[in-house]
């Protein structure tokens, strides 16, 4: 068994703490890769509290990790010893059936496998990137370019908040000639930001803190709205064809799909804690469509990674060590980072 080390949670009130561990040998198909970085997602918090709940315990948090390749198993073709290399929310899914076959993953019937907090097939707890290391099969690590390496930091959010907002910009067709609202601007609406805008659409950030203005312009907004001046909304009716809500508090959806014009959607990446109410009237004018989306499959994530490297999109980040773990969660909740927290994994030793 290869030796790890981490931080975990131990029960949902309890802050992280050093944590050893094992992970499993190397097998045929295995990628050992050395933890450089770990970007903290709020999904971090929402599991480590259990606000979802189900959590699991003793839990290691993680699933935008960075870092490089120390060992491969035999069969191994795509990656050798030295090279850099990325593991995201998913470590396998069960490659059968249609939708895995499809390369889709994400959407795996039997349900993927997460990179912590969850049960592999074999029964046994996963444990993610506030780690020393991590072993995954080669199908769900990802390439990533010398390119990239001088900012090597801010590519670990790539992993969750890069293809969560990339994956379904890409699916409903932004580019040229679509006006495109990106709601919220943290974590993942800084990274729709850049891509909506790099993709070529007229992009409209609505946001609730007036002092995100000059941000949101930097990160590719051509327009920023206040979203709690209700003359501001009352102008934007009915202007978008595509709104990605970015948003993991409780927020007005019905509100938002009113943004929508004729056939346009409405798509769900954040994950409020609690259900939100639709009214059937909201979806029904101009035939409006609300949506959801998770992240892509292995391919597009290495798209998305490629894409990054040739077009210099990386995330806006504050690197930390940690000992600023707890400080960073509280900061996180209170939407208090520009816009995602990293660890940087050389500070555990």
């Amino acid at each position: 068994m290869l030796q790890s080390k981490g931080y975990a949670a131990e029960t949902k009130s309890a802050p992280l703490t050093p944590f050893n561990f094992e992970r499993r040998d190397l097998g045929p198909a295995d990628v050992v890769v050395e933890i450089l970085y770990s970007g903290i997602c709020h999904s971090d918090i929402h599991q480590v509290r259990d606000e979802w709940g189900g959590s699991m315990y003793p839990m290691v948090p993680g699933h935008e990790i960075v870092g490089r390749v120390t060992a491969v198993g035999s069969d191994v073709k795509r990656f050798k010893e030295g090279d850099l290399a990325g593991v995201g929310v998913m470590v396998d899914s069960c490659r059968v059936c249609g939708n895995c076959i499809a390369h889709e993953e994400a959407y795996c019937e039997k349900g993927f496998v997460g990179t912590y907090n969850a049960k592999d097939y074999k029964g046994e707890i996963t444990y993610g990137g506030y780690s020393n290391n991590i072993v995954v099969d080669q199908r769900y690590v990802h390439s990533i370019s010398t390119k990239l390496e001088p900012k090597l930091a801010a590519v670990a959010p790539l992993l969750c908040a890069g293809i969560t907002t990339y994956s379904p910009l890409r699916h409903w067709k932004v580019g040229p000639g679509k006006k495109v609202a990106i709601i919220g601007l943290g974590g993942l609406g800084h990274m729709g930001l850049k891509f909506a805008h790099s993709f070529g659409a007229q992009v409209t950030l609505f946001t609730t803190s007036a002092g995100k203005e000059a941000d949101g312009k930097r990160l590719g907004a051509d327009e920023v709205v206040i979203s709690k001046d209700p003359d501001a909304m009352a102008k934007q009716k009915s202007k978008f064809d595509f709104v990605l809500d970015c948003v993991s508090a409780p927020h007005d959806l019905n509100e938002m799909l009113g943004l929508l014009r004729l056939d346009g959607t409405l798509c769900l990446v954040g994950l409020p804690e609690v259900p939100l109410p639709v009214s059937a009237f909201s979806t029904v004018v101009n035939r409006r469509s609300l949506a959801g989306s998770m992240i892509g499959g292995m391919p597009q994530t290495q798209e998305m990674l490629d894409y990054c490297a040739e077009h210099d999109v990386v995330s806006d980040i504050e690197l930390i060590g940690v000992d600023k773990l707890d400080e960073a969660y509280n900061r996180v909740v209170k939407a208090d980072v520009k816009y995602r927290f990293v660890i940087d994994m050389s500070t555990m030793k």
